[in-house]
């Protein structure tokens, strides 16, 4: 004799229920927006922290050039005048490898400003912030060496 199997009976199936799958994409969904909370205000501090690290650097490359020659580059040289200079000073011992191997571009992709005389000093160096303007509140506010915390 067979035995024969009832129809009836419920064939038990592996694999995770809709519900399941939604409340784990819900769990990932709010992991990923305390992580971009958390995150993103960093970026900002840190492209901050890169124009102040950068400032100062160019701002030592000024002293040097100063301290050799006896003033600041004119507005018209700029800040091309701390690099390799092109023209044969070796007569009056002056440096030719330059102040500075690069002029770094500041965080937001703009150039750093050089104005002198300056208003806030002997020379302003500055980058114009996010938004790439003068002036500005928050993110957009300009960072230069006359701000305290830079020196």
């Amino acid at each position: 004799m067979k035995n024969k199997k009832n129809k009836n009976t419920k064939v038990k199936q592996s694999g995770f229920s809709l519900i399941e799958i939604l409340v784990v994409l819900l769990i990932i969904g709010l992991l990923s927006t305390l992580v971009a909370v958390n995150v993103l205000p960093s970026q900002d501090r840190a492209r901050f922290e890169k124009a102040k690290a950068d400032i100062a650097i160019m701002g030592n490359a000024l002293e040097m050039y100063r301290l050799e020659r006896f003033n600041y580059p004119n507005s018209e040289l700029g800040l091309k005048a701390l690099l390799r200079s092109e023209e044969d000073n070796y007569q009056n011992n002056l440096n030719t490898r330059g102040y500075i191997k690069s002029l770094p571009k500041d965080p937001w992709g703009n150039e750093y400003q050089y104005i002198i005389p300056g208003e806030n000093g002997e020379y302003d160096l500055f980058s114009m912030g996010a938004d790439g303007d003068v002036g500005g509140e928050g993110l957009n506010a300009d960072i230069g060496n006359w701000n305290p915390e830079i020196e």
